[in-house]
């Protein structure tokens, strides 16, 4: 028995190319529009069994706001997103919103027409695959190329980052020789060394650099492990 469902996605081609594939596999395709910022008053007003909703970025915020609106509104339509490959955000993302499945763009149309047989019997409709590399993300992630706290960590060495700590505390030269137990030109030497691998001017310049980017916490952390 075929599905009564709406097609959306901003590019008006591939959402009329994918419901005329679904009318010819048997579907009632009540419509398909664009842009997808209207598609939650569309499948309000004409409630079909499932909506297949496009977006090109799964990731941005409030890109998946529709789906809360329809499931709000007619929490009885199934919503199956249709975009690239996901994050493990954007998948989580989608089914936060309340989306019954999340299927590729480049899917072929027997597995879209599985996720809307899915989703219309109340199942999640997503690709074990896409489920396999999301839940490997989310319990293995890889460090964040963004991460600039653990960059400027990872040139210093642990005694420049003790250093880096006392001088982000207010310590003179004197007080970091002594607290270090080293002679004061040596501890001199340090901070040069901390203040030219940042690339800062200035203690207090390194001490801003070093807050602003969450280095201190980390270094904090770092030092209280050393300890134990």
């Amino acid at each position: 028995m075929g599905v009564r469902l709406m097609v959306v996605d901003d590019h008006r081609l591939l959402a009329e190319a994918l419901a005329s594939a679904l009318k010819l596999r048997g579907h009632r395709v009540v419509a398909a529009a664009a842009p997808a910022a209207g598609a939650a008053d569309l499948v309000i007003a004409r409630a079909p069994e499932v909506c297949l909703l496009g977006t090109a970025a799964p990731a941005e915020p409030g890109v998946f706001d529709p789906v809360v609106k329809i499931k709000r509104e007619r929490p009885q339509v199934a919503v199956v997103v249709l975009g690239p490959v996901p994050s493990p955000r954007g998948i989580a993302a989608a089914f936060a919103a309340g989306a019954s499945g999340y299927v590729r763009h480049d899917e072929r149309i027997e597995g879209v027409e599985r996720a809307i047989m899915k989703a219309r019997a109340g199942e999640a409709a997503v690709a074990p695959l896409l489920l396999q590399g999301a839940f490997g993300e989310l319990l293995n992630p890889a460090a964040q190329p963004d991460d600039e706290a653990q960059r400027l960590l990872e040139m210093l060495t642990p005694r420049e980052v003790e250093v880096l700590v006392r001088v982000a505390d207010g310590e003179d030269t004197r007080r970091i020789a002594a607290g270090m137990g080293i002679a004061p030109s040596t501890a001199r030497t340090h901070v040069q060394r901390v203040l030219m691998k940042l690339g800062v001017g200035s203690r207090l310049e390194a001490a801003a650099l070093a807050a602003r980017t969450g280095l201190l916490d980390r270094a904090g952390s770092l030092r209280g492990t050393a300890l134990e």
